[in-house]
């Protein structure tokens, strides 16, 4: 009871509270039942328009490049033979343990006009002129995209080293045998046998990079001129940063819902074993 107490206080009351500010317009306290007039205006709001266009942009380059990366670095310290490989795993995992807001001033502080990569590209004669990483549109999105895949590849490498672990041997073993070669065998065996874990981590992160919001807020506040503006980050400002707006910022909220339950839905369709 005390379980579904809080469940019931931080889940569902929020949803339906949500749901309702949903079909209401006007600022502040001053709200009206607008119907659907928040879903009209979403396709007429540029820079909603403009949030959603980067959000996609996030999610289909970073997580294929964060789960590949993921499932080679758990391929390579999954080997017995491989010298220390307890502090490579511990050094790619240690960004999810690390403080988001001290990983964040750390990651801009590095690539700053005057920071350290700037610096070091300059002493080994790679670039002629300091490179403006956050204030350039182009590469503040490749900025976000780097360091979401520097902090939680070794989140998802951690569920690979252990489904990789509880493979029985003794079928690589037979493969050998067979004349498999190496390839065939991670083709064929190791990757139909990771599906369930390929799923899961494709899933968790659809569902962090449509929700992207604190790399951002911290690294680029959505800039420079709305370049990494996301969703989430829109909604904040919606919510707490201009005059509040609870019941747009509760429609593009819903927008999320659905991407992402579409999206997971499309997953299980991929992942689905034909019978």
């Amino acid at each position: 009871m005390p379980a579904l107490a809080l469940l019931g206080v931080f889940m569902v009351y929020p949803i339906i509270w949500s749901l309702w500010l949903s079909l209401h317009v006007g600022r502040g306290t001053n709200l009206r039942f607008g119907g659907f007039a928040n879903i009209s205006r979403l396709f007429e709001d540029q820079v909603f328009l403009h949030a959603l266009s980067n959000t996609c942009i996030f999610f289909v380059v970073q997580v294929p490049i964060m789960i590949c990366l993921a499932l080679v670095f758990a391929v390579l310290l999954n080997d017995q033979k491989l010298w220390a490989r307890g502090f490579f795993r511990t050094v790619i995992f240690l960004p999810c343990v690390t403080s988001l807001v001290a990983y964040s001033a750390l990651f801009r502080s590095m690539f700053e006009t005057e920071g350290i990569v700037n610096k070091a590209l300059l002493n080994i004669h790679m670039i002629d002129l300091p490179i403006n990483w956050l204030s350039d549109p182009f590469w503040a999105k490749v900025m976000i995209i780097l360091a979401i895949t520097w902090r939680w590849t070794g989140y998802n490498m951690i569920f690979y080293l252990a489904a990789l672990q509880n493979i029985d041997h003794s079928i690589y073993e037979a493969a050998r045998i067979d004349g498999i070669p190496a390839r065939a065998r991670f083709f064929r065996i190791t990757i139909p046998l990771l599906k369930p874990v390929i799923l899961f981590t494709s899933i968790i992160s659809t569902i962090g990079t449509l929700q992207l919001f604190d790399e951002v807020n911290n690294i680029t506040q959505g800039g420079p001129g709305d370049a990494t503006l996301t969703l989430s980050l829109y909604i904040y400002n919606l919510t707490f940063k201009f005059m509040p707006n609870f019941g747009y910022s509760a429609t593009v909220s819903y927008v999320i819902v659905l991407m992402v339950a579409v999206l997971s839905f499309v997953q299980f369709l991929v992942a689905k074993e034909r019978k």
